[in-house]
């Protein structure tokens, strides 16, 4: 007798209305996941299809695990939850990284290990799903690392330093002219030392990645080594290697030189690295256009000519909006809750503009 089969006898007293809609929900549920994976997987190639094709498989079987449950009192089908369609509709037309993190927080918030008519397997295989879709994630997030890291810090610091500035300026007593002008000279200097900043930082970690990568001449010069002295394998353990480990393998390259196509190869991780810390322009591009796209947002309500206390709370409003959107997409990259850390984000930026303000309007009582 099938596991299935069994629970479906094991449960078959509890048929009672609210056991049978929460199993067409779960059903309804892993149809619609299993459609978000083919989704995912149709914008994607290789190991990583299969990968992704593996899982709709998976949720396939959980699909069945139901069906047999419900027999004959399957009824009608019915829509997944709010979350899961969701999760279907973005895939169908983005299947990006943050697609991927989004089903990694859904497969971590499985409600299977705590529900009796689920199996144990199926609990276990959630917990499988939510790695390997954390594993396929963080491939992507290492692709945006680079130039998507400049980019949402760098809106965030023009939100919250521009807002500090001008709200401290504004604080003060001087003209909405003058606090326009203020606003502007500060998008204008945070940009460009933002963009040189990250110029600079990329620029020069890329250079420390290069410096170590193994200098592919090294080659020319095997054949004039001394065998008894086999200097090769310091090499080899320098690289980490022990010293019983260097000495075997540094005797197998020179033994098998005239048939080795490439006795000591790169670690195979620098592309990977390069590729996930970006390039110096590219990080300084976005690090610019960013910083000044978050900067000019607080200074909105004064180019549209409002001045005083509507003025402060319109940009304070439209800061904290950006907050929470720069903070949710960072949380949802980095797998943990959106919402955490959009308020986190917007506990932070107005703590830094109100104790601006603060300073603003105590050299402005003392100066008056």
């Amino acid at each position: 007798m099938s596991s299935d089969v069994a629970s479906a006898r094991a449960t078959s007293a509890r048929r009672d209305p609210e056991t049978l809609r929460r199993w067409r929900q779960y059903l309804a549920n892993e149809r619609a996941e299993a459609a978000t994976y083919r989704h995912i997987a149709a914008r994607r190639a290789g190991e990583e299809r299969e990968i992704l094709l593996g899982l709709a498989d998976a949720e396939g079987r959980h699909e069945q695990h139901w069906l047999t449950l419900l027999g004959e009192d399957v009824g009608r089908p019915v829509s997944a939850d709010l979350r899961t369609r969701v999760l279907s509709a973005l895939a169908r037309r983005f299947g990006s990284v943050f697609v991927l993190a989004l089903v990694q927080n859904a497969e971590a918030r499985s409600p299977y290990s705590t529900d009796p008519d689920a199996t144990p397997e199926m609990a276990a295989d959630e917990q499988v799903h939510e790695e390997v879709v954390r594993s396929l994630a963080e491939r992507g997030r290492n692709r945006l690392s680079g130039t998507f890291r400049a980019a949402v810090f760098g809106a965030n610091d023009g939100l919250v330093s521009n807002l500090s500035l001008i709200l401290g300026v504004g604080a003060s007593g001087v003209a909405p002219q003058v606090i326009l002008l203020t606003g502007i000279a500060g998008l204008l200097a945070g940009a460009l030392s933002m963009g040189a900043g990250e110029y600079v930082s990329v620029h020069s970690q890329r250079e420390l990645l290069e410096a170590s990568t193994p200098n592919p001449q090294i080659h020319d010069a095997l054949p004039d080594l001394d065998i008894d002295a086999n200097e090769l394998a310091l090499l080899y353990r320098a690289r980490g290697m022990t010293e019983a480990e260097a000495d075997a393998h540094a005797h197998e390259v020179l033994a098998g030189l005239h048939t080795a196509t490439h006795p000591v190869p790169a670690p195979s991780d620098t592309v990977d690295q390069h590729e996930a810390i970006g390039t110096g322009m590219g990080a300084a591009i976005s690090s610019f256009c960013f910083f000044a796209s978050g900067a000019i947002i607080p200074v909105l309500p004064y180019l549209f000519g409002l001045s005083g206390m509507p003025a402060v709370l319109l940009s304070a409003g439209l800061v904290g909006i950006a907050l929470l959107f720069t903070g949710g997409v960072v949380g949802l990259l980095s797998g943990t809750s959106p919402m955490k850390r959009g308020l986190r984000q917007l506990a932070i930026g107005f703590g830094a503009a109100a104790a601006t303000y603060l300073l603003g309007l105590a050299f402005g009582t003392h100066l008056g």
